[in-house]
């Protein structure tokens, strides 16, 4: 009567936080690990490269995200005092 399939998704990760969403970091790194793989049977010298380039990789995607965040709770604060909502703009600008 029923057709059932089985397959394999592979692997699945789970990460929680208390109270708040992942910050710029969590997401810096899920992000980079994704662009930058280093190979773990490759010659010392281009492992060290490759690490180095990893890391310049997340501090850059790090920072257009804190960037991101600025941008949007502006986009936020004008979007309140458009509709009369200054209080919680005011609240949103010193976050």
């Amino acid at each position: 009567m029923f057709n059932i399939a089985v397959s394999n998704v592979g692997s699945v990760g789970v990460t929680t936080t208390n109270n708040k969403g992942h910050d710029p970091e969590f997401w810096a790194e899920i992000a980079t690990s994704r662009i930058v793989s280093v190979g773990g049977e490759c010659h010392p010298a281009i492992k060290e490269q490759a690490e180095a380039f990893k890391a310049q990789v997340f501090n850059a995607v790090k920072y257009y995200m804190e960037e991101a965040i600025k941008s949007d709770r502006t986009t936020l604060v004008g979007l309140l005092n458009q509709n009369q909502q200054q209080d919680m703009a005011e609240i949103i600008r010193r976050l």
